[in-house]
């Protein structure tokens, strides 16, 4: 059986805590994960100064499939994912293959605009889908929400706990546990 393979799009003003958690713990638990950058500069300036570096652009990844795409939040950066129609049609076509899209933070937004949370339970950032929801929406006030193949979380606070559930979507609770207990939370 072949790893899952995700797919991590950085903007310019991704939040760092939320890419480098997500990134790190799905990483730590077996999965393949593929990051990227919106346009052809890969070194990323986070939220709040930190430099990333993304494996490679976007623009060489738009027919490659991926069990799931996670979206970091931060401003501007789930701005900049938003208003990338790349971004959209290829959270569209995981949804439309089976596959998992998750956001956290702010990045919920491209969600609506993708029009995956139609219909859906979902939590964000507090005043960006709560106050702008999608059609027929229900917000949550909780830090991580599952709904089919759509998982939202609330910020960086909850970022620990969203990567931890998008690795157990992944890999099984048995291998959540595993890495959940070699990090020595609980």
């Amino acid at each position: 059986m072949s790893s899952p393979k995700v797919l991590v799009p950085l903007a310019q003003g991704s939040e760092e805590l939320e890419a480098v958690t997500i990134i790190d713990i799905l990483i730590r638990g077996g999965v393949k994960v593929v990051t990227a950058s919106l346009d052809e500069n890969r070194v990323i300036t986070a939220s709040r100064g930190v430099q990333l570096v993304a494996q490679t652009q976007l623009a060489s990844l738009i027919d490659d499939a991926f069990d799931m795409i996670v979206l970091p939040g931060g401003l501007p950066g789930a701005d900049y994912l938003q208003k990338d129609l790349r971004v959209i049609a290829m959270l569209q076509k995981t949804v439309s293959e089976g596959g998992v899209v998750a956001a956290i933070c702010a990045a919920p937004q491209v969600l609506v605009s993708a029009g995956l949370l139609n219909g859906k339970q979902a939590t964000s950032y507090p005043g960006v889908i709560d106050v702008k929801p999608a059609i027929g929406m229900q917000y949550l006030e909780q830090g991580v929400v599952e709904d089919g193949q759509v998982i939202t979380s609330k910020g960086p606070g909850t970022a620990m706990d969203f990567a931890l559930t998008l690795l157990e979507r992944l890999q099984g609770k048995v291998k959540r546990t595993e890495v959940e207990q070699a990090l020595h939370r609980a």
